[in-house]
């Protein structure tokens, strides 16, 4: 499977082992939904560990932990689409956090439009009779 095929297709192809390859790794992880606080638009889902959290609350800037490389992940540390951490919230069984968020330029995806801007992480909606994705930021 190509990364075009994956990243830009029109192919329904979810990855429902995700969690579980996390927990073959023993990653003590937490998922984080990651909010634009302007917008209130979700733009990204991610994993933190309490290093991702800690690093994330002393410098303001989100910061994850990669679950396929296996270390700290620093948003927009190459790129320079970082955000700033304006907020967090933790559910009710405190396992799962959400990020509000201010992005200080661009948006967080690491693909890009036809016009060569980076979007968010959700640009394809699914359509629900043919299970086909549509791009809806080409």
């Amino acid at each position: 499977m190509s990364v075009n095929e994956l990243e830009e297709g029109t192919k329904l192809m979810l990855d429902f082992k995700k969690l579980s390859s996390i927990a073959e790794k023993n990653c003590d992880v937490l998922p984080v939904a990651v909010q634009n606080a302007d917008t209130n638009e979700v733009i990204l889902v991610a994993y933190v560990n309490d290093m991702a959290l800690q690093h994330s609350l002393s410098t303001r800037n989100a910061t994850f932990w990669s679950t396929s490389r296996n270390e700290l992940w620093e948003k927009g540390k190459t790129s320079g689409e970082t955000f700033e951490l304006l907020e967090v919230y933790v559910n009710c069984e405190q396992n799962s956090l959400v990020y509000k968020v201010r992005p200080r330029r661009g948006n967080i995806c690491h693909t890009k439009n036809k016009a060569g801007n980076p979007r968010n992480c959700f640009y394809r909606r699914l359509n629900m009779i043919d299970q086909t994705l549509i791009n809806i930021d080409p």
